[in-house]
């Protein structure tokens, strides 16, 4: 299932429906070192919007507008409308700096699905006890997506990038907002349970890192201080396989409806 984003996002970027911002990786998901972190962890690309992060991009979308229009889904009592939809596609357009009129009748479907998968989340983070966003947090994220386009760095670019997207300040803030609660929930469910050997690390390493360093030009550094960022790309892939199963796991015992 493609669940938060789109094919080039991981189930948490895909969930969250916006660029990844986990700690010590850069943007395009390359850590300081240079090397590629977990597809779950990329930054949007603007080629594409890329479980975690794209269920993080659409997540408040269910929030949006107060006008009665038609229902495309439930899941359990909840309604998703046709706004929310509609929403949802427009901030992925955004993110990917794509415009709207490209998207396919496929693309908006898998963009249904996963708002679905958000609302399934969202009854998941309702019933439980988890460190919420700061005021602050939401500010510096804001900040660090702005970065990752040269036209929205002046307030100007900015507004008139949400603007062409019938987007406000306030929707971006409200998403923002529940892209982070997400992540701290996921973090919170799966992180503690996560143990990463480190042969697995020391294998990552040889394989993939000093692969890449190699073909790019970049220096090589050592598997000692390459580790801590390695071990965190690996637990960020084994939190997003974890993530997908219970997603699908909850699909099956919660009713979803697709109208």
């Amino acid at each position: 299932m493609d669940f938060l984003f789109q094919r080039d996002r991981s189930h948490t970027t895909q969930l969250t429906g916006g660029p990844p911002f986990r700690p010590g990786l850069a943007e395009g998901g390359r850590n300081n070192t240079g090397f590629q972190g977990a597809p779950f962890l990329a930054a949007f690309a603007k080629s594409g919007i890329g479980l975690i992060t794209i269920l993080l991009l659409l997540a408040t979308s269910a929030f949006a507008g107060e006008v009665v229009d038609r229902i495309v889904a439930t899941v359990d009592h909840h309604a998703i409308v046709q706004s929310e939809w509609d929403d949802a596609v427009r901030f992925e357009c955004l993110m990917a700096d794509r415009p709207v009129a490209a998207v396919t009748s496929e693309e908006r479907r898998k963009t249904l699905d996963r708002v679905i998968d958000q609302a399934l989340l969202r009854e998941q983070m309702e019933a439980s006890s988890f460190p919420r966003a700061s005021a602050d947090e939401v500010v510096a994220r804001i900040r660090e997506m702005r970065e990752q386009n040269a036209a929205w760095k002046t307030d100007n670019g900015w507004h008139r990038a949400l603007s062409a997207y019938g987007l406000t300040d306030d929707d971006v803030t409200e998403r923002v907002a529940m892209q982070l609660d997400m992540v701290h929930f996921i973090d919170m469910r799966f992180r503690p349970n996560i143990h990463i050997d480190p042969r697995n690390v020391e294998e990552y390493y040889v394989g993939q890192l000093l692969p890449e360093l190699r073909r790019s030009g970049a220096a090589q550094i050592t598997l000692q201080e390459a580790s801590p960022k390695i071990e965190e790309v690996l637990v960020q892939q084994r939190m997003d396989e974890m993530l997908t199963a219970w997603l699908r796991n909850l699909r099956q015992q919660i009713p979803v409806v697709v109208r």
